[in-house]
């Protein structure tokens, strides 16, 4: 009854199928023209993995196990990420036709474009399934951690698209800057390489050294949410081990705090954003 009376919560279920509709349109777009339609949604990803998976395993000699599920689950991890971050900086410019004509929460322009890159996130995770399949990946009921896990990742790409969608409307340089920082993250996420160590040393399990010197690694899992994120989705599906739980609880809080930050911010100023685009 208390969620009812709050406005975030009235208008997500007042526009909720306008996103539903954004989604499909935005989906249907992409492949209109294409040759290969909707089979680009598997094969961007499965390209990308066997780039990463040729420089770690031949260029660099990688032997982790299982490591083109491994890349696969850090790219589609990050891709979520990073897309949404990019398109939420011109997000209201590109929505100009709708926002200068009928009132939507500019918010809900984020919830389009999480539906967009999440929807393509799961057709490419089943790629994950397959590869898991073909090496035989071990199942623990571990697994079942991917939800709320996946649950942290997207508030924590809501609360930041938001605060970077609103500045994206007055700074006009800001892809520039979030494009570097972007490229920074990547690298320092871990997609092809373990941060922090996997398994216990002479226990029978599979171990995994980290990259990163402690306790440097330690720290940017901690720091960095989508190399803890990216960690423990691995952790949890390939080498069946519990995640960081202390520090997905406090990204989710986190990431909570910025989405009520972006959204206080975007209804305040939301009504000067059609001066300026």
């Amino acid at each position: 009854m208390f969620l009812k009376k709050i406005r975030f919560f009235k208008d997500f279920k007042r526009f909720f199928n306008y996103i539903v509709f954004a989604v499909k349109a935005e989906l249907k777009s992409e492949v209109a023209d294409s040759f290969l339609s909707w089979l680009w949604w598997f094969l961007d990803p499965l390209l990308y993995m066997l780039v990463y998976s040729f420089i770690a395993v031949v260029v660099f000699s990688s032997n982790i196990p299982y490591f083109p599920a491994f890349v696969f689950l850090g790219l589609n991890t990050w891709g979520l990420f990073n897309k949404t971050i990019k398109a939420s900086v011109k997000l209201v410019s590109a929505k100009k036709m709708i926002v200068t004509k009928v009132y939507v929460p500019k918010f809900m322009f984020v919830f389009e474009k999480l539906g967009v890159y999440g929807f393509k996130m799961v057709i490419a995770n089943l790629l994950v399934v397959g590869t898991m399949a073909i090496y035989r990946v071990p199942i623990t009921w571990r697994v079942v951690w991917i939800i709320p896990i996946t649950l942290v990742l997207v508030v924590v790409t809501f609360g930041v698209s938001t605060i970077i969608m609103h500045f994206g409307v007055f700074v006009e340089d800001l892809l520039n800057v979030i494009t570097v920082v972007l490229q920074l993250g990547f690298y320092l996420s871990g997609i092809f390489y373990s941060i922090d160590e996997i398994g216990v040393k002479n226990h029978g399990q599979i171990y995994i050294p980290g990259r990163v010197p402690e306790p440097w690694g330690e720290w940017l899992v901690k720091l960095n949410p989508m190399a803890l994120l990216i960690t423990d989705l691995r952790r949890v599906l390939l080498y069946g081990e519990n995640p960081h739980w202390v520090m997905m609880i406090a990204w989710f809080v986190v990431g909570v705090f910025m989405s009520f930050v972006g959204i206080k911010i975007i209804y305040k100023f939301e009504n000067s954003y059609v001066k300026v685009i």
